[in-house]
């Protein structure tokens, strides 16, 4: 774990990469950068998982990556999160976002921005091992609710 915190220094390093505390960041700043730090983790699992083409990578991970499916699996994995993160979450929820949803309801929207938060305030926090943990707990949620029904 140590080479990948180095190469994340280095990467901030050569960047000139001068982030303040997650702590600071507004709720819809955290929401950006969870955003696309959850698409990459997803699409990283989907490659690592088989070799296929684009076109059905982008399928499997646009069903993951939505609002409908990350408000799923926020409401099922709330009560593992700790009250930092809960508050995060509320502070992302409660924010007023500029766009509005698509493809989903204002609510799952508001939701999967919280969970988008949270992500963003651990990986601002370089709180990478947390950040994981919480990725895959959504990412089972979601699984275990897959088995039971689509979505």
């Amino acid at each position: 774990m140590e080479e990948e915190i180095k190469g994340f220094a280095y990467f901030k390093e050569q960047f000139q990469i001068r982030h303040g505390a997650a702590e600071q960041y507004s709720p819809l700043a955290l929401a950006y950068i969870g955003d696309g730090v959850f698409d990459l983790m997803v699409r990283t699992i989907e490659v690592g998982r088989v070799n296929k083409q684009a076109n059905k990578y982008h399928r499997e991970v646009s069903r993951i990556v939505c609002a409908p499916a990350q408000s799923k699996m926020v409401l099922a994995v709330l009560g593992q999160l700790t009250e930092e993160e809960q508050a995060v979450y509320r502070r992302g929820r409660n924010a007023n976002p500029y766009s509005k949803a698509k493809n989903a309801s204002r609510s799952d929207y508001r939701n999967a921005t919280g969970l988008e938060a949270v992500l963003g305030y651990l990986y601002l926090k370089e709180d990478f091992d947390r950040l994981v943990d919480v990725v895959k707990m959504c990412l089972e949620a979601l699984e275990e609710g897959d088995s039971r029904h689509e979505i």
